[in-house]
């Protein structure tokens, strides 16, 4: 019979799968009940609860702080997105459909007057192309590549070269006294009135669409953070109740500086944001939807203005689709019919007499303009252009002179309520300034004020 060496222990047979398989967890196992373990006995004792509870109060502290932060933070962004951004593109793309108007209105007032143009039509008209121009560059450079926005903001520069080419041959033919130029300057006022017009329209729409939609972001209420806010409160609340009819001491420095800063950050968070909601909400209603009204009713009367001025151009050469009315004459009662609507809904609108008193300015000069009109028209049926041309463009008494007056008192309008606007905006936005970092640094405060009255409770067991 043969033995081993001696000294020399037998060697273990080598582990099968199966062994080497079940062999590495049991070190992970063993470590996870042991915490487990040392969990549960910890729990058992009361200095063991005070640690728990002290972790889950500052945990809960500090989930508010940071709730309260990432919600306050996107509210306060989006309100400054209405007042540095929104809003001012919003009313540069009325300005925009404003100046394309104002412009197309001054070329067939210029083309009336005559082969010797006068010069402050002139000077308005290009204004008006410069002014569109400079705005369409900055809402360029303010909007995405990839929004409906820039797209036609893209379609209105390159239209707007081809509008201005068309008014130039109309000039050029009208100083030689050729009838070609009338029929320049109507091709060009069909593309402001087919083209560059409806593009503006839905420029503005895209604008003012995306001030709505970053006001009702800032107004939406922090559902999330009022209820961490109430639960953390709830919670500070209860751990101070307990300590007292444990040890009837009613005050815990560090519990009850935890609740102040936790009481000041839902009182903070509930004020201002409803002071925000308030401002922003009306900033939308007493300012938006009159700066929207205001506006329409400005650009329906330019549009009206050009049409009643393209009635003495055309000369009822140019009739609507069914051959029984002259164009420009139906389109200008149209535009006066909208005109007068809006004007009734932005008198409504108006909440004070500074807002108020424009409007009915407006309204009455519209009467005027109405009233002359029907007569310029009774004066060019009888034949007479020359007189009707007068009470057209003439310096007194012509509906150019009410056209002015309703210019003005609108002017004056938009100027005010673009000033409630901005009031209230801005102050909607400053509810919300200091309230993201303020209900950080509360919180944090609040988390360590919370661990330390918990440390001195747990000091009388040392």
């Amino acid at each position: 019979m043969t033995y081993p060496p001696s000294g020399t222990a037998p060697r273990d047979p080598a582990p099968g799968p199966r062994e080497a398989s079940v062999g590495v967890p049991a070190p992970r196992r063993g470590a996870r009940t042991a915490a487990v373990g040392r969990l549960r006995s910890a729990a058992t004792t009361e200095p063991g609860r005070l640690q728990i509870f002290g972790a889950v109060l500052a945990l809960l502290v500090v989930v508010f702080g940071a709730v309260t932060y990432l919600e306050i933070a996107a509210r306060a962004e989006a309100a400054h997105d209405v007042v540095t951004r929104s809003q001012p593109l919003s009313a540069d793309a009325a300005d925009i459909y404003r100046s394309l108007a104002d412009a197309d209105t001054m070329a067939a007032s210029g083309f009336l007057a005559g082969a010797q143009e006068p010069k402050d039509v002139h000077e308005q008209y290009e204004r008006d192309i410069k002014e569109a121009s400079r705005l369409l560059v900055k809402a360029a450079a303010s909007t995405d590549a990839s929004t409906s926005s820039h797209r036609e903001i893209t379609t209105l520069g390159e239209l707007l070269p081809e509008y201005t080419g068309l008014v130039e041959r109309a000039r050029a033919n009208n100083r030689q006294g050729l009838p070609l130029g009338g029929a320049y300057l109507r091709y060009a006022n069909q593309k402001m009135t087919n083209e560059l017009l409806p593009a503006a329209e839905r420029l503005y729409a895209a604008e003012t669409g995306r001030l709505a939609t970053d006001s009702s972001d800032a107004r939406r209420w922090p559902f999330l953070s009022l209820a961490a806010g109430v639960v953390t409160l709830a919670a500070l609340v209860w751990m101070q109740r307990r300590n007292y009819r444990r040890t009837n001491r009613v005050l815990n420095h560090g519990l009850v500086a935890a609740t102040a800063a936790a009481t000041v950050v839902l009182l903070w968070l509930a004020v201002g944001h409803t002071v925000a909601r308030a401002e922003m909400r009306d900033a939308m209603v007493h300012g938006q939807e009159s700066l929207d009204v205001l506006n329409k009713a400005r650009i329906n009367s330019l549009k009206a203005r050009a049409n009643e001025n393209l009635t003495l151009v055309a000369r009822g050469a140019v009739l609507t689709p069914d051959g029984t009315r002259d164009k420009y004459e139906t389109d200008y009662g149209t535009g006066m019919k909208a005109l007068a609507a809006q004007l009734a809904g932005a008198e409504k609108l108006a909440d004070d007499s500074s807002g108020s008193k424009p409007v009915a300015s407006a309204i009455t000069s519209v009467t005027e303009w109405q009233n002359r009109h029907r007569k310029a028209r009774t004066t060019d049926d009888r034949g007479d252009y020359d007189g009707a041309l007068k009470q057209i463009i003439g310096p007194k008494g012509s509906t150019g002179e009410c056209f002015e007056l309703v210019d003005g008192a609108l002017r004056q309008a938009l100027a005010h309520e673009q000033g409630e606007f901005d009031t209230a905006a801005r102050s909607g936005r400053g509810a919300l300034g200091g309230l993201p970092a303020g209900a950080a640094v509360l919180a944090v405060l609040g988390a360590v004020a919370a661990i330390v009255g918990v440390n001195r409770r747990l000091s009388e067991y040392r």
